[in-house]
């Protein structure tokens, strides 16, 4: 430890010839360490809502989505995707077909979201894990089967324990609407719900249906080998991003290849820039609890005018004593900080084992408690941060301490 450090280590812990200038130390240092604390368990907390959020998504959304860069739909039977669909980090794939149709129950008619599945879909996504009412079933062998997202069954009225059937309309692709005979320009199909899922997300719950890929095809006129998307699941231990980047090579800029990040881009842009407000917002308040810094350092500085005059007789040039009261601002938030890390990744400990802070009651919430996630990537930031204006805050007093 050099001297400079030493000394501003001493002072840290030394009794003052004014007991307000520890209590101000003490308060300065205390201020940082709540604030830093309050970060650790306000970014965790995000962090966890996010990570639940994302689980709710991969049980819908593949590991990776390829679709077409133009247009709608693609044919399966190129030899780039024949070559990508035999690639040997490549599981297992689902065929989708997605459109949007008429649904109509009873009186009520709207607008829905059909996405035709094959049999893969239901291992590849784990539907089975958000199911609400019923059961996972888009064909019995007999009849045709569908399953509605929960809002959607619920804007209709219908749900999995009704025997009526369910008309889907769905416009010809090519033929023009005849204004006499309107019904005869929609192609039209009978399906019987079998379920509802939820995946507690607008865009799914309240528009979603599942139907089968045979049934898709026949109602948008598609062929056997026609797909609007692919969906992908890559064996267990597979790197994500280098499968990605492998299968976008061979497929080349006539295909877009997603994982689940991208596919829920929009999501994951505005939690990002929530964040990202977070951390600003928090470090504005950092700023100004290590105004107690300055303060504690101009009084420090007023009380050891004779240590100052010592230390010149002794030798002592105007940067080494500038560099003691420095690191002594830097010590004070430093100190700070590590008490506050403690605090908050024991806070954070305590509400992931014991779940002390509750949602709500009842049963409108998904979970309990608030959810809670650490990251190192937050712990460095927030070190980074403390540091910074630990060494602004220490840096103002000092550069007009005299010495002379």
């Amino acid at each position: 430890m050099s001297i400079e450090a030493h000394i501003a280590w001493r002072y840290i812990f030394s009794k003052k010839s004014h007991n307000a200038i520890n209590i101000v130390s003490g308060v300065s240092a205390a201020a940082v360490g709540v604030v830093t604390a309050a970060m650790i368990c306000v970014l965790s907390i995000m962090n966890g809502f996010g990570s639940l959020i994302e689980s709710m998504f991969s049980q819908f959304d593949p590991e990776l989505r390829i679709t077409a860069a133009e247009g709608k739909y693609f044919s399966i039977d190129g030899d780039e995707m024949r070559e990508v669909l035999s690639m040997p980090f490549v599981e297992t794939y689902s065929q989708v077909v997605e459109e949007t149709a008429l649904i109509r129950y009873k009186d009520h008619q709207m607008p829905a979201h059909l996405m035709g599945v094959d049999d893969a879909f239901e291992a590849l996504t784990g539907i089975d894990s958000i199911i609400t009412d019923g059961h996972y079933s888009v064909y019995d062998g007999a009849f045709e089967r569908a399953v509605l997202g929960r809002g959607l069954a619920a804007q209709i009225g219908i749900n999995a324990h009704f025997v009526g059937g369910l008309r889907i309309y769905a416009p010809k692709r090519n033929s023009r609407v005849n204004l006499l005979r309107p019904d005869e320009s929609f192609n039209e199909a009978t399906t019987f719900i079998a379920g509802t899922f939820a995946v507690n997300q607008v865009k799914y719950d309240e528009s979603y249906m599942l139907i089968s890929l045979p049934l898709a095809r026949e109602l948008f006129e598609y062929d056997s080998a026609t797909v609007t998307a692919l969906h992908v699941q890559l064996r267990q231990g597979t790197p994500v991003r280098i499968a990605k980047k492998e299968i976008q090579q061979i497929l080349g800029g006539t295909f877009l290849v997603q994982d689940r990040y991208e596919q829920q881009a929009d999501f994951f842009r505005i939690l990002k820039v929530e964040k990202l407000l977070t951390v600003l917002l928090m470090a504005f308040i950092m700023l100004i609890a290590c105004f107690n810094i300055i303060s504690s350092l101009s009084m420090l500085i007023i009380d050891k005018r004779e240590d100052i005059r010592i230390l010149r007789n002794l030798g002592a040039d105007s940067t080494l004593i500038r560099r003691i009261f420095l690191y002594e601002g830097w010590l004070t938030s430093s100190l700070g900080a590590i008490i506050g890390l403690i605090l908050g990744l024991a806070a954070c400990l305590v509400q992931e084992h014991f779940g002390l802070l509750k949602l709500g009651t009842g049963t409108e919430y998904i979970i309990s408690s608030y959810p809670v996630q650490v990251q190192a990537v937050d712990i460095i930031v927030i070190g980074v941060t403390v540091v910074l204006l630990g060494f602004v805050s220490a840096w103002y007093p000092v550069r007009k301490l005299r010495v002379a």
